[in-house]
This record gives C-alpha cells, structure tokens and sequence, in this order.
C-alpha cells in the first residue's frame, strides 16, 4: 500500500500530467462554449416547421418506397422519375433504416443533445485515449531516463512489484479520471440541450447504447495507456513510444493500406488496427471491397461489404497491448538498469 500511495503521489506531481489535465479541461470548455454559443432554444414556430419537414420528408421515403415495389413488380414503367430506386428496394425501405427523419434534422443552429451525445462522446474518447497514452509513456520513460526507478528499486529492491505498482497506479488514475471527465462532459451538454438547445428523445435505448459506447471507449483508454507504458518500458524512454506510434501510423495505416490497395489485397481493412478500434468502438465496423463481388451471377444483388465485429477486434487488441506488457515486464526484469 506505501509503494501505491507512494506513485500516486509522484504521478500526480509530474507536470507533464498536469498539463495534460489542463488541456483536457479546456478542450472540454472550448468545446462547451463553442456548443452554447452556436444553439439556440427553438420557438414554437420553428418547432411545427420542422415537424412538418420530418413528416414530408418520411412521407417521401413511403413514396419512393412503394414506387419502387411497384417498378419491380411491372405495375409501373421504368422511366426515370427522378428518384433513387436501387435494384433492392430494401435499401431504401423506411423501416430499415437506422433512423428516420426527425424534427431536429430540420433546426438548424439548435443543439440537440440525443443527437449529438455520441460524436460529442466519441471525440471525448479520442482525447482521453491520447491523453492515456502520452501519459503512460512519460510516467515511466521519465523515470527510466532520469534514475528515478533505480532509486525506487533501493527501497523495494523487487522489480516486478515495482513495475506492477507502477502500472496498476497509472491504469487507476486514468480510469478514475476519464469516468469523472466524462460524466462532468455529458452533463454539461445535457445542461445545454435542456436549456438552450434541444434534448431529444431521450430513452432508455438511447442511455443504453450511450453507455455501451462510453464502456467500450474506457476499455480503449486503458488498452492506449498500457500500451503507451509498455513501448516506454521497452524503449527506456518516453521518446520510443511516441516514435513507435509515429513510425506505425505513417509505415503501415499510412503506407501499407498503400501497398495494400496497390495489390488489391482481399479485405486489407482487416490488417489495420484502426478498423479493429472502430469495430470494438462501435460494435462493428462496415469495409468494402470490390473483390467480394467478382464471382456474383450477373444481375444478383451483391453489396460488396465485410464486416469486423466487436469480439474478435477486442482480441486483437488484447493480444497486442498484453503481448507489449509481458514483453516490457520480461526485459524490465533481466535489464541492467544503470
């Protein structure tokens, strides 16, 4: 317990931290402020012209519907009219659809928080995701650098212990701190949809599936930490971490999906560990690919989609962040530290 108080105290007093929650606190009240200052509480007039709006504009989606049903089956002619009528009228059928035309859709400058909840929460994500790696990676590289573990290492001359402690107190603080960040976050623009906005419809399937959303994105947050402190670990310094995150963004998400494509590679999103993060994010990620298609019948309806779902995304990125990990603590172990 005196180890865990002990590198609490000393992550809590790095700068670099604090200056990361200093920018994480006012990229949240730029955020906020530019939100507040852009909406509006809708009047009663601008409320009944968009409702009129959403419903002409589901009505128009009836209508292209049936015509299309109607065109497939010989009761109309094949003329164009104008609009859209795929070859399969269940892509344009209204109940399909992820959602349908909605009021708010038709209020422009008016902040609707069932709406915006999710980008808003997603951009939340990507910021605690690198504010977890940069962190992980300054909280060890900077002790492996500076003799700072050597002189931990005289009073609890246990590597493991010391190293686990380390990890375990970073993963605790940045967790506590992403949960406080992001209810403080989405209370704040709850406080702006009810006030000077719009809130939506919010039901219990929208707080579900907001929840999910924000419990798959903590995961990350805590997957980017270790990872960051991992690569630290191995490199001896904060440096190789954030050259090991370079190096993989411009080498292989930048220049393989080059090579890839150049070859034409079947399903090369599944190389990438981008689409494996948006799948697990979301719950699954959506690719095409030309090459699906190629041994279609002609005339058969064929997509051209693959999808990549939440479990196995997770599992690659389990396998990489705890095969980083047990790499850094087996070298952490046998490495001449002086």
């Amino acid at each position: 317990m005196n180890l865990v108080r002990a590198e609490l105290e000393r992550l809590s007093a790095r700068r670099f931290v604090q200056l990361m929650v200093v920018l994480l606190a006012f990229a949240f009240a730029v955020t906020a402020a530019t939100t507040l200052a852009g909406s509006h509480k809708p009047s009663a007039s601008e409320l009944n012209s968009a409702r009129a709006q959403a419903t002409e504009a589901r009505q128009g989606m009836e209508t292209a519907y049936r015509e299309c049903l109607a065109r497939q089956g010989g009761s109309l002619p094949t003329e164009d009219s104008g609009l859209y009528l795929p070859a399969d009228c269940s892509e344009i059928d209204p109940i399909r659809q992820s959602r349908l035309p909605i009021a708010a859709d038709f209020l422009p400058g008016v902040f609707s928080f069932a709406q915006q909840a999710r980008p808003l929460l997603y951009f939340l994500i990507a910021f605690l995701v690198l504010f977890g790696f940069l962190v992980g990676a300054s909280y060890i590289g900077a002790d492996l650098n500076s003799g700072g573990v050597v002189n931990l290492l005289l009073w609890r001359p246990r590597r493991l212990t010391v190293l686990g402690a380390k990890l375990g107190t970073l993963l605790g603080t940045v967790l506590v701190l992403a949960l406080l960040a992001s209810v403080a976050y989405l209370a704040t623009f709850w406080v702006i949809g009810q006030t000077a906005g719009l809130a939506g419809r919010l039901s219990g399937e929208f707080w579900r599936e907001l929840g999910a959303v924000h419990g798959r994105g903590l995961v990350l947050v805590l997957l980017a930490t270790a990872m960051g402190f991992a690569i630290a670990t191995l490199g001896r310094h904060t440096s190789a971490a954030l050259g090991a995150l370079a190096a993989y963004v411009v080498v292989w998400e930048l220049g393989g999906r080059l090579v890839l494509e150049i070859i034409d590679a079947p399903q090369s999103d599944r190389f990438m560990l981008s689409s494996h993060i948006g799948a697990w994010l979301n719950g699954e990620a959506r690719f095409y690919d030309t090459r699906i298609c190629q041994g279609s019948n002609v005339g058969s309806y064929c997509e051209g989609f693959y999808t990549l779902t939440w479990l196995p995304s997770l599992l690659v990125l389990l396998a990489i962040t705890g095969g980083l990990t047990a790499a850094a603590f087996a070298v952490f172990r046998r490495r001449d530290l002086i």
